[in-house]
């Protein structure tokens, strides 16, 4: 998994590549929690992932977690429909706010 880091404004997007799984997990639990505890808002841009794991999951809910607990934002955005499928089957797409494309 590739991991791009851009500013736009006041939100920091961290741009996704490959597949979020258990090998690849543990980079992205490392710079989503120091991310979401230091940035205001922070979009996480799925459009180039073509898998996400349990393993993924879990990184997201704990960062969803740190975010609300400081009181900072955290969305997803452009999720593939398989990956749409696997957070609504999960119950995350309740969790999250996802958005169709990254804002201007």
């Amino acid at each position: 998994m590739n991991i791009n880091e851009n500013t736009k404004g006041d939100t920091l997007i961290l741009a996704l590549s490959g597949r979020l799984d258990s090998s690849s997990s543990k980079t992205l639990d490392d710079l989503l929690t120091d991310r979401v505890q230091k940035s205001d808002s922070v979009i996480v841009d799925f459009k180039e992932v073509q898998y996400v794991s349990s393993a993924g999951l879990r990184i997201l809910l704990k960062a969803a977690k740190i975010a609300k607990g400081t009181g900072h934002k955290l969305a997803l955005a452009r999720l593939a429909p398989q990956i749409r499928e696997v957070f609504d089957i999960s119950g995350f797409t309740s969790i999250f706010t996802i958005l169709d494309e990254l804002p201007e």
